[in-house]
């Protein structure tokens, strides 16, 4: 009962604290992310401070091409919106049909009602206008803490490891430092093989809608791929996206079939080729708590949670693993001795080709 208790609170906690913490949370991945590249280049006699503003500047340049390559894809969908606008009227209209014909609801109806709602929300324009405005301005200052708290976390982390293993005490303190050291580098890996996965995706993607015919296919392609950093829901909400926008660009249900088909074969190779190959079992996550920590997240700290879930996860595994008592929650949260110990697909392929050549 008393453990209930405390979970209540802790995720009470996180709740209510999303504003706060996530930041704080979301700068620590960053900035184990950004931990190599600082220590290359304090190896190369460069001042750990400088290194730090080195990493931010490299992260800004990620982001801003990123955002770049998205608009410059953006700016050419435009030119088809026409099209696509008249295509989904033929779907309202095909729909507006339907419902005269099994509600006996007719069009004029229809688009009384749907003028109601419009006259009842025209008022509060400006209140939404505001918010927009308001939710713009509280975005742009979370990221800017995030960038501050990732420069403090690169430049000072001695100070912070320090605080740890005081926290341990000296009896403790080999331990304490091996647990950081390796939740340290499974957030590195996690987030680097994501990062070269999320680029091979952009580019399977990239083919497969570009033979099926999707129009501006690399935008979808990096779209799908991009989402892939919330797992399970992020790759499905993309290829939704990209199935609905090849309806309204007139593809016809064989067209969607298609975009299917090769969302299908793109999670196939991703999910026993690239996931062993590129990210590796570096978290070693059981696939039940895989989905209920994504749920949990979002829940919690909304979207932003769900894309930091498995990497935390992951560290607080390490934790489990090494603390006595917590063991049992460890071994709960990962995979079984028997599918970890199991060869996966791509072992098997590689032991193949190496019984061949020889």
């Amino acid at each position: 009962m008393l453990y209930l208790l405390l979970l209540f609170l802790v995720f009470s906690g996180l709740y209510f604290t999303a504003g706060i913490l996530m930041p704080v949370a979301l700068a620590a991945v960053l900035a184990m992310l950004l931990l190599p590249l600082s220590r290359w280049l304090e190896g190369k006699g460069v001042n750990r401070t400088v290194a730090a503003v080195i990493c931010i500047l490299v992260l800004l340049a990620a982001v801003a091409g990123f955002i770049l390559l998205l608009s410059w894809r953006v700016s050419n969908i435009q030119t088809n919106l026409n099209q696509v606008e008249e295509q989904i009227k033929k779907l309202l209209t095909g729909l507006q049909q339907m419902v005269n014909d099994r509600f006996g609801v007719s069009r004029e109806q229809q688009e009384q009602l749907i003028k109601k709602q419009g006259s009842s929300g025209a008022g509060s324009a400006a209140g939404y206008l505001a918010s927009l405005a308001t939710g713009f301005l509280g975005s742009l200052t979370t990221a800017v803490l995030i960038l501050i708290y990732v420069f403090l976390f690169v430049s000072a982390r001695s100070h912070f490891k320090r605080f740890i293993l005081k926290l341990a005490g000296k009896e403790k303190e080999e331990k304490a430092g091996r647990i950081m050291t390796e939740a340290t580098g499974v957030a590195q890996k996690y987030l680097s093989g994501l990062a070269k996965m999320i680029l091979c995706l952009w580019i399977m993607y990239g083919i497969g809608f570009s033979i099926v015919g999707v129009e501006n296919a690399f935008f979808f392609a990096i779209l799908c791929g991009t989402l892939e950093i919330i797992p399970f829901v992020g790759n499905i909400t993309g290829t939704s996206l990209t199935a609905m926008m090849a309806l309204a660009q007139g593809g016809g249900s064989s067209m969607v079939v298609q975009v299917l088909i090769t969302y299908g074969l793109v999670q196939f190779i991703q999910s026993y080729i690239l996931q062993p190959l590129v990210v590796g079992k570096d978290v070693d996550i059981n696939p039940f708590f895989s989905i209920f920590v994504l749920v949990v997240g979002e829940a919690v700290w909304g979207v932003g949670g769900m894309a930091l879930a498995i990497p935390l996860l992951g560290m607080l595994k390490i934790v489990f693993d090494h603390v006595e008592p917590l063991k049992p929650y460890g071994y709960l949260i990962g995979n079984d001795d028997e599918s970890r110990d199991r060869p996966s697909l791509w072992s098997r392929v590689k032991a193949w080709f190496g019984k061949r050549s020889s």
